[in-house]
């Protein structure tokens, strides 16, 4: 600890030195090697504990994809809509623009970043930044930037500030080689796309950063999320969603899945619920800091019989993908998500019989909507 200091030391007195003239003093200094912060060996991890007058200040970062406007209404309801700013590169709609704060925030423009947290006193900051599966493996090297080097970037702010950090973790983490039925949370895992490699590298370097600076690292593995609210993008996990809009327009549904494959599903509402608890967890009661959480698990022929509940005379062909087959294959049947429902009172709400009413719920009413107008 020593020579670090000294080191720190050495950089701020050849700053102060420049023969600029510019009397630097405060330019952030970013060293391989050298954390942004330290702490004695012996330190408490302790997280810093709000009060009901002492909001958190949050950033949510790629907030304008499925889960992060979402994740914005909750907390706003939580923690008052000028607590939680939400940002992106994209333009925001013009709902999403009014509902409260937004801003521009590029996670591969350090600088930028780092100013947006100092100005709006950030403490809760929500990492959703990522290029998925597809996009991904179209362009690796723009995913190993974003996925990996824009990481980088808000882990090295979020241990300088002192931030509680929240990072999503994935289904696609584990590969062929990891236990499937179930799997647990700590077991071989060796994804085969570049998106499932960057989130594996992010348990990992969370981590370590929890255990060698005392960062605040949270972080869940996701199954696949379910939402009346978004249109189907062509993932694996998308045919859960599809059928749902396939059955009220036309009746007919196509698979690219085998009627068999069974893979965990959860409602966005129940993933919403497990990311708010998880961060207001005390810090000393988790006995990890990436956790499994499972709500469901089912095949598309289970999905079908139950929304032909509501849809009798829905009909059903299977087209298999092989490619999303494959993936499929290679991923968790189950999740083991013991740890998470011991440690910090994990439940969801929603299974399969409800998740299809409450689809069927959203999308109904809005397809009469559109017809009555």
């Amino acid at each position: 600890m020593p020579i670090v200091k000294n080191v720190s030391r050495a950089v701020s007195q050849l700053l102060r030195r420049s023969g600029c003239g510019c009397g630097i003093s405060s330019v952030p200094v970013r060293c391989i090697g050298v954390s942004p912060r330290q702490v004695a060996s012996d330190a408490s991890f302790h997280s810093i504990s709000f009060s009901e007058s002492d909001h958190p200040r949050v950033l949510i970062t790629g907030g304008l994809g499925q889960l992060g406007v979402g994740l914005a209404k909750l907390l706003r309801k939580r923690f008052g809509k000028s607590n939680v700013i939400l940002s992106d590169i994209r333009k925001p709609v013009d709902s999403v623009f009014y509902s409260g704060p937004f801003i521009y925030a590029d996670i591969l423009d350090y600088k930028n970043l780092r100013e947006i947290v100092v100005n709006n006193r950030i403490t809760w900051l929500f990492h959703y930044s990522a290029l998925l599966s597809a996009v991904g493996e179209a362009n690796v090297p723009l995913a190993r930037a974003v996925n990996i080097t824009g990481l980088h970037n808000v882990l090295d702010i979020a241990a300088e500030h002192n931030l509680r950090l929240f990072v999503p973790s994935t289904i696609g983490a584990f590969g062929p080689t990891s236990p499937r039925d179930p799997t647990p949370d700590l077991c071989i895992q060796r994804p085969r796309t570049i998106y499932g490699v960057s989130k594996v590298h992010a348990e990992l370097m969370g981590e370590y950063y929890h255990y060698r600076y005392g960062l605040d690292f949270r972080c869940l593995r996701y199954p696949g999320i379910i939402s009346a609210d978004s249109q189907p993008g062509g993932g694996t996990t998308d045919y859960a969603v599809q059928i749902f809009h396939d059955a009220i327009k036309t009746g007919k549904f196509q698979c690219n899945l085998k009627p068999d494959s069974r893979l965990p599903m959860m409602y966005i509402d129940d993933c919403l619920k497990a990311t708010l608890e998880v961060m207001e967890a005390p810090a000393e009661a988790l006995s990890m800091r990436t956790y499994n959480i499972s709500a469901m698990s089912f095949t598309p022929e289970e999905l079908v019989q139950e929304v032909r509940k509501h849809v009798p005379e829905l009909q059903v062909t299977y087209n298999v993908d092989e490619i999303r087959q494959a993936i499929a294959d290679s991923w968790p049947m189950n999740f083991d998500d013991r740890n998470a429902r011991r440690d910090w009172g994990w439940k969801h709400d929603y299974d399969l019989p409800e998740l299809v009413t409450t689809m069927f719920s959203f999308l109904g009413s809005d397809s009469r909507i559109a017809q009555a107008n």
